[in-house]
């Protein structure tokens, strides 16, 4: 026997519910024997749920996760199977993997390193298992292996890496290589992140051809916990060739994803060659603990190896595509999980808005179109009118309302944009004026004042409560269907607080704040004229997008858009990244802006990516100082925005990804460089 037939499973699992994350886990084992596979790697901590955040400090979590495992053994019989779940040992918790052989326990590897960074607070809540080191630990009156070792099952040597441990310059899989491992495990919880996945499929390929292993990588999908949407994408390589890969950003509760790996191609003489040459500092490291286990593997037949990826995962707009699917995918499991019973959106007719009740027209159609019709029903059985609906159509007019609330200052143009967008997706659409409220608003605190309000004297106050008028009513509509409203705010508006609090913010998800406005804007137009592979374009969204971004909050004569509020988006995105992401200070951010968009005899080099247009260094100078002055006085309005999705390392969610005080001494020293410089110049 030298072929095995392994398989990765993906899973849509919940923090801490015990009966789904089972039921997923028991349906996975049952396919991938169906399958015929005798390997299968189930993601990290499937059993409780990755994202169980401070619960995992809890005494019950862990003892409970132990209680589903073992009710969860049997269906093993016949099956080597990996199952994350958190292990109390002498008074602290591990992240681990059990593998179960044949219905029963061999031992629990220990995750060595942990993430920390970004989304990951694994420190907090784990103990990282130090190298080198096998203990036993107790459990039910039977000693276990865990810790760091190796599995030997009737002569197939099985290793691991938990997710961040592939991640590391010092993989645990270069070690475990040199000591004849023939199969990798990698269960994973790894978080999508816009072209993570390219990085991801190099880590698993390169992995089984540098270590010239069999390697195996299992992953959550969905949205688990709120906020990180995982997507999927189960991979199997063997000696540096990719056998097999799953889909990604799947509707599906589950997936198996298999392929025969041949041991005695992995075990060829120029591997064993490498092998021996992978020591530490030409000495051969200390034996890793072995833990030998009886299995009888079944015989296996070859396999032709075909592997392919979805059409939408290759080509120019991958970048779009990800983005109307993670997101998509991230309000349908919000919507089942939260049981919430369809979505408000207050569609303004501008870019924000329309893509927000766009992305729940698609959510409709990649589920229906990947699951049908009655799983996707069924996964919102507790919204009862949506049984009833014969089409896409239908069921975007029972799970979306949107609502247009006019001013005084709102354009025709906006309205029409508004409601030709909503006929278009089939969302129900209202429209409601507000300047009555506004002006009960405004003489109540014209009495208080003893004066008048003026656009001369009170502009932002005048604006802003125009945009909080509409609030509660949204919330009223929304508490009255039992729905989830959707606040519209993007990324770029919450770097510099570009919105009204308790206003456009209202909402208890925002889909879209984790993106940029200058990709909305590009994404907008693509949706328009091409859209995602499958669902097709959106050709209402001419309206939208021939417009100029604007808040509709100042008097008409006014000509108010967002950019000259601002500045404009393409350069705002460059200063957001380069200030927040890159840690920048504003001298340099200046200079990098010059680099890119100044005038030819204010800068050095002709970089001409964000098109001809070109700006002093008065402006420039200007637009710096406005976003750093802005970023610092806004920090408290990013500390309320609603939930967001995570889609990439530019995420300013200060709960997961980006921490900034909320007083600050606003970057007055280093603003007063700035100036110094500029005044060089």
């Amino acid at each position: 026997m030298t072929r095995i037939k392994v398989a990765a499973a993906v899973l849509n699992q919940t923090p801490m519910d015990w009966a789904g994350n089972k039921r997923n886990i028991l349906a996975a084992i049952e396919a991938a024997r169906d399958e015929g596979a005798g390997l299968l790697c189930l993601p990290e901590l499937c059993i409780c749920g990755y994202g169980c955040e401070d619960v995992f400090q809890s005494e019950s979590l862990p003892r409970v996760s132990l209680e589903v495992l073992h009710e969860i053994l049997p269906a093993t019989e016949g099956m080597v199977v990996s199952l994350g779940l958190p292990i109390l040992h002498r008074g602290r918790l591990y992240n681990t993997a059990c593998l179960a052989v044949d219905g029963r326990i061999v031992g629990f590897a220990a995750k060595r390193f942990l993430a920390g960074d970004g989304l990951h607070y694994e420190p907090r809540w784990f103990q990282a298992w130090p190298q080198e080191v096998c203990d036993t630990i107790r459990i039910e009156g039977n000693e276990y292996p865990i810790g760091d070792m190796i599995f030997d099952c009737s002569g197939v040597k099985l290793g691991f890496e938990i997710c961040e441990e592939a991640w590391v310059p010092n993989r645990p899989a270069g070690r475990m290589s040199s000591h004849g491992v023939d199969i990798i495990l990698n269960p994973s919880a790894s978080h999508f992140a816009f072209g993570k996945a390219q990085t991801r499929r190099r880590l698993v390929i390169e992995g089984a051809r540098a270590f010239g292993v069999g390697y195996v990588f299992a992953n959550l999908v969905g949205n688990e916990a709120g906020r990180a949407i995982y997507d999927g994408g189960a991979l199997v390589a063997s000696a540096g060739n990719l056998l097999a890969e799953g889909p990604r950003l799947s509707f599906a509760p589950l997936h198996i994803t298999t392929a025969v790996i041949d041991t005695a191609v992995i075990n060829t003489a120029a591997t064993r060659m490498a092998r021996a040459r992978s020591t530490e500092n030409g000495r051969q490291r200390k034996t890793p603990a072995v833990v030998d286990c009886d299995f009888h593997w079944p015989d296996i037949e070859p396999e032709t190896v075909r592997p392919t990826a979805a059409a939408w995962q290759t080509g120019e707009h991958v970048k779009e595509e990800e983005f109307a699917r993670a997101v998509g995918l991230g309000l349908f499991d919000y919507l089942r999980k939260s049981r919430s019973r369809g979505f408000v959106v207050s569609l303004s007719g501008g870019a924000d808005s329309s893509s927000v009740a766009s992305l729940v027209s698609l959510m409709v159609s990649f589920a229906c179109d990947e699951i049908g019709a009655e799983a996707f029903n069924h996964a919102l059985a507790h919204i009862p009118d949506l049984a009833g609906a014969a089409s896409n159509r239908q069921r975007v007019a029972r799970l979306l309302h949107c609502v247009y609330q006019a001013s005084k200052n709102s354009s025709q143009t906006t309205r029409d944009a508004a409601c030709s967008l909503a006929d278009a997706l089939g969302a129900e659409m209202s429209c409601l004026e507000i300047d009555d409220l506004v002006a009960g608003y405004t003489s109540g605190i014209e009495k208080v004042l003893g004066r008048e309000l003026t656009w001369d004297r009170d502009d932002l106050a005048l604006q802003n409560i125009q945009a909080r008028v509409r609030g509660p009513g949204v919330w009223l509509l929304a508490n009255i269907r039992g729905a989830l409203l959707l606040a519209t705010s993007n990324r770029s508006e919450a770097a510099v607080g570009y919105a009204t609090m308790d206003g456009d913010t209202c909402g208890g998800l925002s889909p879209i704040a984790g993106i940029d406005k200058a990709f909305l804007r590009r994404w907008l137009v693509w949706l328009e004229k091409k859209g995602p592979l499958g669902p097709g374009p959106i050709p209402a969204l001419a309206a939208v997008n021939a417009q100029e971004p604007t808040a509709e909050l100042r008097p008409r004569q006014a000509g108010q858009t967002d950019e000259d509020d601002l500045m404009p988006y393409e350069v705002l995105d460059v200063v957001e990244r380069a200030a927040i992401r890159d840690k920048k200070s504003p001298v340099e951010v200046f200079r990098l802006l010059r680099s890119r968009f100044g005038t030819p005899g204010d800068a050095r080099h002709g970089d001409v990516r964000y098109g001809d247009v070109r700006y002093g260094d008065a402006q420039l100078h200007q637009w710096v100082r406005r976003f750093f002055r802005l970023w610092c006085q806004n920090q408290w309005k990013r500390e309320r925005y609603a939930p967001s999705f995570h889609l990439d390392d530019e995420n300013l969610d200060p709960k997961t990804w980006c921490r900034f005080p909320i007083l600050s001494g606003g970057f007055k020293r280093e603003l007063a460089e700035l100036d110094k410089f500029v005044a060089r110049l």
